[in-house]
Order: structure tokens, then sequence, then C-alpha cells
């Protein structure tokens, strides 16, 4: 049954929130849209991914997913019901630009053209990112963001989106995630393009930081008063034990988690300690470090989960292992839960990287859903975590982090990439079958905090 206390408003703290504080929903064009083969889109990575035998749970694909390139008026009416103003999506490169450079598919230009207006009827500021790990398969055929030409192209294709919907979208992240495209798509193999070569990875790094910056001037040459930033995944690191062993692991961790993506995007170039991990060289160019090292309108911090680790020599780099800590919560992605982690987070960007502006792009937790008879789902385990991270964030505003606003992760349950349409992150439940969505207890919750946060700052004003 649920903790009364916990589904009150007042119960969690959100008072440190500033009165401007934006609070959205977040999703990904190929985890909801489907329509993969309608109006001129081609194929993506994930496409082709999603078609190794044994590469996704269940089999599944993005074919249909929540259908949401048909149901997108839908959903918007959900976002109004849940009292959200702010909207981060993504868009699908491969219906915008099919081939990865040339020619430009109209009908792929016009769907997000439709639904950018839409949302700013509904009073839904729209928050689009680039980039959210569907590259082009035509692209990947010749090289993928191992290679050069990847983040040209990208750049360019950034120019095409910011020219149609730079007058009305004022907010762009050029990547999502670019750890997850480089290290878990060619290092590890569990995501597109599915690769284990350690020289492919950190050139893909390199390319993927490297188009973030030439997307960003692509962006403000476009849209001037474009406000740009890039969203990183992002966790604490502990070692799991103090064995010098352990400790120098959680320094490698942290290397490549965290210190590989945030140094160079603020000037601090490519950490030298983890050049000689990785062992491999760079494709630097003259002038590569000032274009990645663009001024930053805003960053983007998605947390789920901390990183406890050990030494583990005979891995992979950075040569350590997550350890699994049963006495702790786990979430059903066996995710550890750690509140304070989105805390000392927030802090370390304000005080280590001198952000200026940041939002949690991303945050929330998957668990196995049970729908009752009368059709509701009472997710407590989720509604908790909403919560416990809510005011985790709170707390670090009023420790000084300049936080602008925060976007639960997801709108919708989805296709959650290779483990298909098992896990369920959504704030609202899809019904694969039907489509018909239903609003969780935890999105009733949220609609709650959102609406208990206006009314103290009106109050206030």
């Amino acid at each position: 049954m649920t903790d009364p206390s916990s589904l009150d408003p007042s119960s969690v703290d959100l008072s440190a929130l500033p009165r401007d504080f934006a609070w959205g929903v977040a999703t990904s064009a190929y985890q909801i849209e489907g329509a993969v083969d309608e109006d001129g889109r081609a194929p993506s990575i994930w496409d082709t991914f999603a078609r190794t035998p044994g590469a996704i749970d269940g089999g599944d694909t993005g074919d249909v997913a929540c259908d949401h390139y048909h149901r997108w008026p839908e959903d918007i009416a959900l976002m109004q019901e849940l009292g959200v103003d702010s909207y981060r999506f993504s868009l699908a490169w491969p219906r915008i630009v099919p081939g990865g450079d040339g020619p430009v598919n109209a009908a792929g230009l016009d769907f997000y053209d439709r639904l950018v207006d839409a949302l700013l009827e509904a009073g839904i500021t729209p928050n689009a990112t680039l980039y959210h790990w569907d590259l082009p398969q035509a692209l990947q055929d010749r090289g993928g963001w191992p290679e050069r030409a990847t983040a040209e192209h990208f750049a360019a294709y950034a120019s095409v989106v910011a020219e149609r919907l730079g007058d009305r979208v004022p907010h762009w992240a050029t990547l999502n995630e670019p750890l997850c495209s480089a290290w878990i798509g060619h290092l590890e193999g569990r995501m597109a393009p599915g690769l284990t070569d350690l020289t492919a990875a950190v050139r893909a790094s390199y390319h993927l930081l490297l188009g973030h910056g030439l997307a960003a001037q692509a962006i403000r040459a476009a849209a001037p008063r474009a406000q740009v930033g890039i969203v990183n995944n992002l966790s604490p690191v502990e070692a799991a034990s103090d064995r010098p062993e352990d400790v120098a692991a959680a320094l490698r961790v942290d290397g490549h988690t965290n210190r590989w993506w945030l140094d160079p995007l603020h000037g601090l170039g490519f950490p030298a300690d983890m050049r000689e991990v990785y062992g491999v060289d760079l494709p630097e160019r003259a002038g590569d470090l000032a274009t990645i090292a663009q001024p930053l309108d805003w960053l983007g911090l998605n947390y789920y989960f901390p990183a406890v680790v050990a030494d583990d020599p005979t891995g992979p780099a950075p040569f350590a292992h997550q350890v699994y800590r049963p006495e702790v919560p786990h979430t059903g992605m066996d995710w550890e839960i750690d509140a304070s982690g989105i805390e000392s987070l927030l802090l370390r960007l304000t005080e280590e990287y001198g952000a200026r502006r940041l939002y949690v792009t991303e945050n929330g937790s998957a668990y196995p859903d049970v729908v009752r008879a009368d059709g509701t789902i009472d997710d407590v385990e989720r509604t908790r975590y909403l919560g416990e991270h809510l005011a985790a964030c709170a707390r670090a505003a009023r420790r000084g982090a300049p936080l602008a606003g925060y976007y639960a992760w997801s709108l919708l349950d989805n296709f959650e990439w290779a483990y298909g349409y098992d896990k369920r992150f959504g704030l609202v439940h899809v019904d694969y079958e039907t489509q018909r969505r239903t609003v969780k207890g935890s999105g009733r919750r949220y609609a709650d905090l959102v609406r208990a946060h206006r009314h103290r700052t009106a109050r206030a004003a």
C-alpha cells in the first residue's frame, strides 16, 4: 500500500528551486516515434543493430515503439495533463537527412515543424536534442563516428535543422550521452553499432565532441539567440575498498565516465592520465580543442546511479568493474539508488567546472509496473525515487548550483535500447498492443509537485 506521506507534495522541500524553474519530461526519437520506413526516413544504426540476432532482449525493435509519429497530439495532451512547461525530445537525423549528408527530406522536417508549433500552442517550450544515438546507417557504412567526416556531416545537419526550427526552439542540445555512443557502442558492443574496438571507440569519442563543437557553431550561425548545450550522463565514483588498486581504479573510472567528456568541453583538453590508459593516439588537428570548447549556454546532467568500482586488470579499459552491493536498494535495472549522487554531481559541475546554468536533462527509474484491475498503476517505488531525487536537486540549488530545470525520464514507457520493451521508465504507461496511454501514480505525483512549486513561488512573488 502506498505510504501517504510519499504522495504529499509538501513532504518534498522544493523551496530552493527558482521561480522560473523549468518542469519537463524527456523522450528520444528512436525510442518512441516508430514509423521507421515512412515519409522518406532511412535506416539508422539502431534499425540495423535491432535486427542483429541476440542484440535486443525479446528480439524487439523500434519499428513501432510508441507510435509517436502518428500519436503526437495525444502525447502533447498528456504533457498538458502533467502540467509540464518544457519538453525535451530528439530529432531523427535519418528522418531529416536520410543519407547522413546530401538531400534534405522535406517530410521529415515538416514532422518536427508541426510538433514544435503544437507544443508552443500548448504552452510547452520545445527543447531539441540533435543526436540521441540514431546515426544514419549510410554514414556508418562509410566509417561512422570514428571518421572525422561524420562530425562535419553532423554540423551540416545541425545547420539544416536550426535554419528551419531556430526561430521557435530556444534550447538546443547537440549530443545526448556521447559516452554511450562511444564506449557502450564501440568498446563494449552492447549498443549500436555493436563494436568492441578500443581504437574505434577513442576515435569516436573524439569526433563526437568535435561534432558537438561544430554543431554548436552551426546552430548559433543559423539561430543567433539559441541557447546551446550538451547532455552528459555522469556518475559519482567510489572505490569498493581502500586497497590502492581499487582507489586507482576509481580514478580511472572517473576519467572514463566523467572527466574524458567534461574536461575538453571546458577548455582543459583530454585528460593525460586517460590518454595513457587508452594508449590510442587522438586524431587531433590544430584548432580542434578550441572548437570542442565552444562556450556553453547550459550544461545537461543525466543521472541514474553511482559507480562503486574495483580494479579489474584483465578487463577492457578502464580496467575496472562495477561492484554489486546487495544491501543497497536497486531499481528494476539493477542500478543502485542514491539520490545524494545527483546533488554531488550538480555541485561538482558548479564548483569544479564553473557551470553557469544547469539542467537535469534525464533522471528516472525502471520498475516492473502492475496494472490493477481498474486499469490504474500505483508505482510506489518510482514515485519515491522521483521525490527523493527532486529533493536532492533542491538541496544542490540551496548550496549554490545554478539549477534551472528538471526533465523526468521518461514521459512514456518506450523501447529501452538493448532491453527492448521489458524495462519501463515512463510516468505514463503504454500498452504496446493497443498503444493505450495511462498516467501512472508517479505521473500524478510529478504533476502535484509541479503544481505545489508553482503555487509556492506565486505566493512568494
